[in-house]
């Protein structure tokens, strides 16, 4: 690893972009569970990685929020 950036979505925090060398693409390292199926994703900028991330936290919270006892 040569350096990361931390990814928030709504002040939350939910993982770290990755840079492991290869300068064209991250990955990225979930620690939130709504974007667990995100882990390891290679994608090619910070902009794409946030952009994604910040889609599927949303999405998530959404269905979990419309679950019986949520």
């Amino acid at each position: 690893m040569f350096d990361s950036k931390i990814i928030e979505v709504d002040g939350v925090f939910v993982g770290a972009a990755i840079i492991t060398g290869l300068a064209t693409s991250l990955r990225f390292y979930a620690t939130h569970e709504s974007v667990r199926s995100l882990h390891n994703a290679i994608l090619p900028d910070l902009a794409a990685l946030r952009h994604h991330v910040t889609a599927t936290f949303r999405r998530m919270g959404r269905s979990r929020a419309c679950l019986p006892g949520a």
